[in-house]
């Protein structure tokens, strides 16, 4: 076999040595999928007869697997007469077989295939569901056999993210790269890195530098929480110890497929918004939340709920209003606000997100939803179908009822003083 001299980024050289777990997260342009694309090669080359399979979550056809990278791969490094790449797959030297799946398309039976194959690349990981890592990862159990992922991150609660960012495990080596990383970043991908840098700043972060996704494009909200971030109005933020906490609700009911419940708890301090605190369920029985205000020491708080909290909830003939108040909990309904209502509740609080400012840490999970909640599209017809129903949803309905309930201080008008007897054109006014 051939020797080959293959360039690496010095990020991805802790990936060259063996790991049950190899991966790499970040932005665009740090080269990860190349560096993956390269060491698939280098891997059939060193080891004949490896049986390798490419995994996405879902693979529709061929051009959106890697296969495409690879076959540059195999070319770049002048090795293409060793290898025989065929319409669907690649045969590598010894009897060895590079494959293209859609994890989407298994079963715990037909996944049964896969047995013997030494090495699974997972590309775009952050789609990979928790079925399907669950089902790879035992599969893959030949001796010495790895599993690789390359992806960008979105959300922490991705099971990849889950998985190797957050419960570690021991035999894996996971690495960040970002375009500052790749010694080869091409004059073309900084003048788009620049572009998405002005003109899409509630991204670039996500896009570039590999942090989760904090607003999506079409975002309601997108904007508002890049500006509030700019403005250092996402930080640590405190409670008035004199003045009265407010919870605004989005009501989600009971049972496994219930929508979520929302809860945002707000001061409102002068003309300051002070949200402090998030907190979601689903499927979940009154007593959780009941408990769960209690526990964060909210129980002296006015509990503000959407019409829906004279409805009844449970099995004893209840309301949601009932339910708080027997557990001591003063509450306040508002009325149906009638057809528009989520419009409404969208425009009010773009109208108020400037003065709201965001304890980092207990509301990152209710900003995720403001960040994603966007509108649903016909793209056939290119028109707006109204705000999308989804996980989102309900945290920003929360969110819009607190702005719309939010009602700004009176200003106070200044008066000149009877007792001021200084000379016309003064400009001493007494408050």
């Amino acid at each position: 076999m051939p020797t080959l001299r293959i360039p690496t980024a010095q990020v991805f050289r802790p990936l060259l040595e063996p790991a049950r777990y190899k991966a790499a997260f970040g932005g665009r342009g740090s080269g990860k999928s190349h560096f993956f694309g390269g060491l698939v090669v280098e891997e059939c080359l060193r080891q004949p007869g490896t049986l390798m399979v490419c995994i996405r979550e879902r693979q529709m056809t061929l051009p959106e697997s890697s296969k495409r990278l690879i076959e540059n791969k195999i070319a770049e490094y002048g090795v293409g007469h060793l290898f025989d790449i065929k319409d669907d797959h690649i045969k590598t030297p010894g009897d060895g077989l590079i494959i293209f799946r859609g994890m989407r398309d298994y079963t715990a039976e037909s996944i049964k295939s896969l047995e013997g194959y030494r090495i699974a690349w997972i590309e775009e990981a952050q789609t990979l569901s928790e079925r399907s890592l669950a089902m790879l990862r035992p599969t893959i159990r030949a001796a010495g056999s790895e599993i690789w992922a390359s992806w960008n991150p979105r959300r922490k609660t991705d099971a990849i993210d889950v998985f190797l960012r957050q419960r570690q495990p021991e035999n894996a080596l996971v690495v960040r790269s970002t375009w500052q990383d790749n010694p080869w970043f091409t004059d073309e991908l900084e003048a788009e890195r620049q572009t998405d840098l002005h003109l899409y700043p509630e991204r670039y972060a996500h896009i570039w530098e590999g942090d989760y996704a904090t607003s999506w494009e079409g975002a309601y909200f997108a904007k508002h929480l890049a500006m509030a971030r700019e403005q250092g109005r996402i930080s640590r933020v405190g409670a008035d110890p004199v003045l009265p906490l407010k919870c605004f609700f989005d009501l989600g009911g009971s049972g496994a497929r219930s929508d979520a419940l929302s809860i945002w708890i707000v001061q409102f301090v002068g003309r300051e918004i002070r949200v402090l605190d998030y907190i979601e369920g689903v499927g979940q029985e009154v007593s959780y939340y009941i408990a769960e205000l209690r526990k964060r020491h909210y129980d002296r708080a006015l509990l503000v709920l959407p019409h829906d909290g004279n409805s009844h909830a449970g099995p004893l003939s209840k309301t949601y209003k009932d339910h708080f108040n027997d557990a001591g909990f003063e509450c306040e309904v508002i009325p149906n606000q009638g057809p528009g209502a989520a419009m409404m509740r969208i425009e009010a609080l773009r109208r108020v997100f400037p003065r709201c400012w965001f304890n980092e840490t207990t509301t990152e999970a209710g900003r995720e939803a403001l960040g994603f909640y966007h509108e649903r599209r016909d793209e056939t017809r290119n028109i707006g179908l109204g705000p999308e129903h989804d996980w989102s949803s309900h945290a920003a309905d929360a969110a819009g009822l607190m702005a719309v309930m939010y009602e700004e201080p009176p200003v106070k008008s200044r008066s000149r003083s009877r007792t001021d007897r200084r000379p016309a054109g003064s400009t001493h006014w007494s408050a």
